[in-house]
């Protein structure tokens, strides 16, 4: 090896060595991994104490009366001073207002079922949505005690304290977790007047002597199963994830098509367990640290869509000089109910709980946000059905990039008479000569005025707007339950065919049915397709004949993606593929074939002599005469 090798070989041993040294853990780092490690199995040993501890316990207590359980003598050495609280009487309190209803239980004292009133899951239009019952959910606290004990929330029992309401509507209940001494932890529930945020407060009452001394954090331990409200579970399972914001406002997610996990070193303020259209999210007031996340696809036949689980912990002070402040969001996916939460805050403040609702990549998320949904309430204000309301927001779409159709259209009209020229042209100049070709082509579009772009960037225009409506109508819960014409629910498919046995190659392709909306979608593209294709001579180019087939196929699979899609995206491309139809006809009707190639004769006269070429059309031309130069000069050498 050179010298020049050496010396790149040592330096990239030198950045290996510096990235080394510079992300070595500090020794502050390197004391705080090794007391939460120890923490971590100091902590497994007291469970592991506590749980043998507890089944002694159990064994005592199945012997004693009820009245004499809670003088148990394995009961105080297991709970201690919260010897009160381990047993106790099932029960529920329910906080209520004009959107949602909780049922807070006495064991544990969270939140065991969430009812969404103003919703309702597909098939079943008599009870409100249900996002989650108390065999679906668990929040649970981790208490260590001053004898050493490990005990959770989930295994005591707390007294509910009466329910207040302000003079602003607002309920407030306290879930007491008593001990027995004076002190006591409240979990203390608020729920305001027509709003889907609840607020959680952890306050603790003189509980320094009773709890740990070192016990300023407490250890969250959240699951949940999400169960299938929607008739598609495919998009359903698609649009269900575990989604995350980190304290600078970063939004990240697990991945939705297979089980995922993750350890989450930075701080995080909320975590979101959403589903298709309804999310449960605990915000954290202060913010949530060393955070384990886990989201599990379940299996059709469980009836459940998701298993989210997470692990985490939250500053917490025993002596009651702080709270440990949490919001629970329990409501719909609607981006104006999201984005409201963060009216007149600061920018650092926001909760962005309106990425929830997925709008696209960045450009067509902004199309969405400033032009789509606006236009959508607009016309949902006016009371009309939804289906007249998605009528005429494509009939105002169409006029906004109208002028980009037609320049398209034009552009695609002036290449098409000039193709006996470019006809002749490809006879005079073989394949063999194919710079003269290029050369000569390149001359008659410029004495034309025709660029071969033209027609290709109106097309780039209108390219966001079709992928802002194919990212808004499967996320817009306002479709969620609203009918038109034969369609039930135009959030999912409008199924006019359906089986059960597996047909082959068909069931492959469909599924089980065949949505309507789709169906008609395909038919009018198909019907487009053929409408082109009529202005486009083939002649014997196999090529060309290739192409054609495959413009005719491209239809059939567009059904193939669409047959599962919200039947209003199905209908909104029916309904935009039959104006373009229209706006084709007009197009043809005003633009007169012979009168354009006429009027660009015309032009190229007054250009002769003093031709202004385009900036694209000079380099196509540099770049041309520069290949001929090479060519002349390869062919030279070969001589």
């Amino acid at each position: 090896m050179d010298k020049n090798t050496w010396i790149g070989f040592a330096l990239i041993a030198a950045i290996i060595i510096g990235f080394s040294l510079l992300n070595r853990p500090s020794k502050e780092e390197l004391e705080r991994r090794q007391h939460y490690q120890d923490s971590v199995r100091y902590a497994r040993q007291l469970e592991i104490e506590t749980q043998e501890a507890l089944r002694k316990a159990e064994a005592e207590m199945a012997t004693l009366p009820a009245d004499e359980k809670q003088n148990s003598s394995s009961l105080q050495e297991v709970f201690g001073a919260f010897a009160p609280s381990a047993v106790g009487t099932e029960g529920e309190t329910v906080l209520e207002n004009q959107l949602v209803k909780l049922y807070l239980a006495t064991k544990g004292g969270n939140i065991v079922k969430a009812e969404l009133k103003n919703y309702k899951s597909y098939g079943d239009s008599v009870n409100p949505l249900v996002l989650f019952n108390q065999e679906e959910t668990e929040l649970n606290f981790t208490f260590i005690t001053a004898n050493n004990r490990i005990l959770h929330s989930q295994q005591l029992y707390f007294a509910p304290q009466p329910v207040t309401v302000d003079e602003n509507g607002n309920q407030t209940l306290a879930m007491r977790l008593l001990t027995n001494t004076d002190a006591y932890i409240d979990f203390l529930y608020t729920l305001p007047d027509n709003d889907y945020m609840a607020h959680l407060s952890i306050r603790s009452h003189g509980m320094q002597g009773v709890l740990a001394q070192n016990m300023n954090y407490l250890e969250m331990q959240w699951s949940q199963l999400i169960p299938q409200h929607e008739k598609g579970r495919k998009f359903e399972e698609r649009y269900a994830t575990l989604q995350y914001m980190f304290t600078d406002r970063d939004v990240e997610k697990l991945a939705e098509a297979k089980n995922d996990s993750k350890n989450v070193t930075g701080k995080l303020r909320w975590i979101a367990y959403k589903d298709q259209f309804f999310s449960t999210v605990l915000i954290a007031d202060d913010a949530f640290t060393s955070t384990q996340l886990e989201s599990n696809t379940m299996p059709k036949e469980s009836g459940y869509i998701k298993s989210y689980k997470t692990q985490a912990s939250v500053a917490f002070d025993p002596a009651g000089n702080n709270t440990t402040d949490f919001r629970i969001y329990l409501g719909p996916n609607h981006y104006n109910t999201l984005k409201a939460y963060d009216k007149g805050l600061e920018k650092a403040e926001r909760l962005n709980l309106k990425s929830l609702v997925p709008l696209g990549w960045k450009i067509v998320s902004w199309i969405n946000m400033w032009l789509v949904i606006p236009m959508f309430d607009l016309f949902m204000s006016w009371g009309m059905n939804i289906g007249l309301v998605i009528l005429l927001m494509t009939l105002v779409i169409k006029l906004i990039i109208l002028p980009f159709t037609f320049s398209s259209y034009r552009s695609t009209a002036k290449m098409r008479v000039l193709k006996p020229q470019i006809d002749e042209i490809n006879e005079k100049y073989p394949a063999e000569k194919m710079q003269e070709r290029q050369q000569a082509t390149m001359a008659l579009y410029q004495r034309a005025g025709v660029s071969p772009m033209s027609g290709c960037l109106p097309m780039l225009f209108q390219f966001p707007v079709l992928m802002a409506m194919f990212w808004f109508f499967p996320t817009a819960i306002e479709l969620r339950g609203q009918s038109f014409l034969w369609a039930e629910d135009l959030s999912t498919y409008d199924a006019i065919f359906t089986w059960q046995a597996n047909i082959p190659l068909i069931s492959w392709f469909f599924g089980n049915h065949i949505s309507l909306f789709c169906l008609l979608m395909t038919v009018t593209n198909i019907l487009y397709t053929w409408l082109n294709m009529q202005t486009q001579a083939t002649g014997n180019d196999p090529s060309a004949k290739m192409m054609k087939w495959m413009m005719y196929l491209m239809p059939v699979f567009f059904m193939y993606i669409f047959n599962d899609y919200a039947a209003g995206l199905s209908y909104y491309y029916f309904v935009s593929l039959l104006m373009t139809i229209i706006q084709t006809y007009i197009f043809r009707w005003s633009i007169d074939d012979k009168k354009l190639l006429a009027q660009m004769e015309a032009n190229a006269a007054k250009r002769a002599g003093k031709p202004k070429k385009s900036g694209l059309m000079a380099r196509l031309e540099r770049l041309q005469r520069e290949q001929q130069q090479i060519a002349r000069e390869n062919a030279k050498r070969r001589k």
